[in-house]
């Protein structure tokens, strides 16, 4: 008798996964010790230390500040959250500022801001969420530049989060025709469907040069098949490790022939530039894998890559989201989507993109614009708490620094808790836009605002507007 086959929801196991290098803290808390000693006696002459002692004893701050066996004459900065309520209640001597050093974390585009909110949410995989509510611009350049329109009253809420109702996140990956031919004999014609599905929208891209580290490599590779997912690693990199498994993505560049003989398991195979020899030595030696291309321009020159058989692209811009010509990913992606749109192949390939994705609302914004999933890199040194090495925007210059306590182990559930928080942040968007599945997100252009096209609207025609 067989074990009967139950449905089982898609799921990312996440656990607390501590700091285990000590970062600056957030905030430099100073208290004026003069002012707190006067404080205290004139609460022990008003209240006394017999039953309203505790009132004397009280720290103003449920974070544990000043719960050290001193209080407020030793604070505790690490604590710190930035609510502020000690320097309410207290002004003349408690002051609560950034702290420089942890400033000095990430580069100008991925910027301490984006550090901080990447550090809680690969702690134990929750949202980070600011009870004071969000005191930032509400636009700007690049992905600041793009709202998304999730009005309630045209579009009913999903609730895909809290489990009442299911929201896929499945991408799927590789090749479908616009309709089959089939003989006489009922045998189709010409190339068939040939996919692969990931439960959730994001890869883990660890193919540029910069990333050198074998423990933090390994940590992720752990952390793509525990959620699912794939990541892609230079040919060299994979043998070196001894790597193994449908979720590696070997890249491969030219004059790699040789070392396709090692590849036996790999669903995906990517090439770092379009070459026709290697192609072919790859659909002879891997007849049935995908292959995907690395590209950082748009040109004619794809649709002829289409027609040799590659129907997966990934869009490769620099760590800080720029491509070769100066544009910001999420014009360049709006611009490979429409012209394989208006080729009229666009439901027959798959668009990735990496670089310049670093925050969860990044995700669905890339996707409505016109990605099918989005290749992380450097959110994921950055959820192991490495440190950049100055501006990292090169993807074969930039250099990173690493715990030296770090090990796999840690370094996956660390990954795995932060791609647990961007999945619920996805399902929260999802919900609120009304869609049920993540690939109805893909180039749904009537869900995307741009700050520039309302601002246009809004104001053209006004004296001083554009100047």
């Amino acid at each position: 008798m067989t074990k009967k086959e139950t449905y089982h929801r898609y799921h990312i196991a996440t656990k607390p996964a501590p700091e285990i290098e000590k970062w600056p803290p957030r905030f430099n808390v100073t208290v004026g010790r003069v002012g707190l000693a006067k404080n205290l006696i004139k609460e022990i002459f008003h209240f006394g230390l017999g039953e309203r002692r505790e009132v004397v004893l009280s720290r103003p701050c449920i974070y544990g500040v000043f719960s050290g066996p001193v209080g407020g004459f030793a604070p505790r900065p690490q604590e710190c959250v930035g609510c502020l309520r000690c320097t309410t209640e207290y002004p003349d001597y408690v002051k609560v500022e950034p702290n420089p050093a942890r400033q000095q974390l990430g580069d100008s585009y991925f910027t301490f801001n984006h550090v901080n909110t990447i550090s809680v949410e690969s702690l134990d995989g929750s949202i980070p969420v600011k009870g004071a509510g969000y005191r930032g611009k509400f636009g700007g350049e690049g992905w600041d530049g793009m709202w998304t329109d999730m009005s309630e009253i045209v579009r009913p809420t999903r609730d895909g989060i809290h489990g009442r109702e299911s929201i896929s996140t499945i991408a799927d990956i590789g090749y479908s025709p616009a309709f089959l031919q089939f003989d006489t004999n009922g045998q189709v014609l010409g190339e068939t469907p040939n996919s692969l599905s990931i439960p959730l929208p994001m890869l883990f891209d660890l193919s540029a040069p910069a990333f050198k580290n074998n423990i933090f490599i390994k940590g992720a590779a752990k952390a793509a098949a525990e959620v699912g997912t794939l990541i892609i690693l230079p040919v060299d990199v994979i043998k070196r490790l001894g790597l193994t498994g449908e979720h590696i993505v070997p890249l491969l560049k030219k004059g790699d022939e040789s070392k396709l003989d090692s590849l036996v398991d790999f669903r995906l195979v990517t090439l770092s530039e379009w070459d026709a020899q290697l192609y072919a030595a790859i659909r002879q030696t891997l007849p049935d894998a995908l292959v995907s291309l690395q590209i950082n321009a748009v040109s004619d020159e794809l649709t002829e890559i289409v027609e040799a058989g590659i129907h997966v692209f990934q869009w490769v811009s620099s760590f800080h989201g720029r491509d070769p010509q100066g544009s910001f990913i999420l014009d360049s992606i709006r611009k490979l989507h429409t012209f394989f749109v208006e080729a009229g192949i666009r439901e027959e390939v798959t668009l990735l993109g990496s670089g310049g994705m670093i925050a969860a609302e990044h995700i669905p914004k890339a996707l409505l614009v016109g990605l099918d999933a989005v290749a992380l890199d450097t959110p994921l040194v950055v959820a192991v708490q490495g440190k950049f090495d100055g501006e990292c925007e090169s993807r074969e210059m930039s250099r990173f620094t690493f715990p030296q306590k770090l090990t796999a182990d840690w370094a996956a559930q660390r990954i795995i808790n932060l791609a647990a928080a961007w999945r619920d942040q996805l399902l929260e968007i999802s919900g609120a836009m009304g869609i049920r599945e993540t690939r109805r997100l893909r180039g749904e252009m009537g869900r995307a605002m741009f700050m520039a096209d309302l601002e246009a609207a809004a104001f053209e025609g006004i004296d001083g507007y554009g100047d």
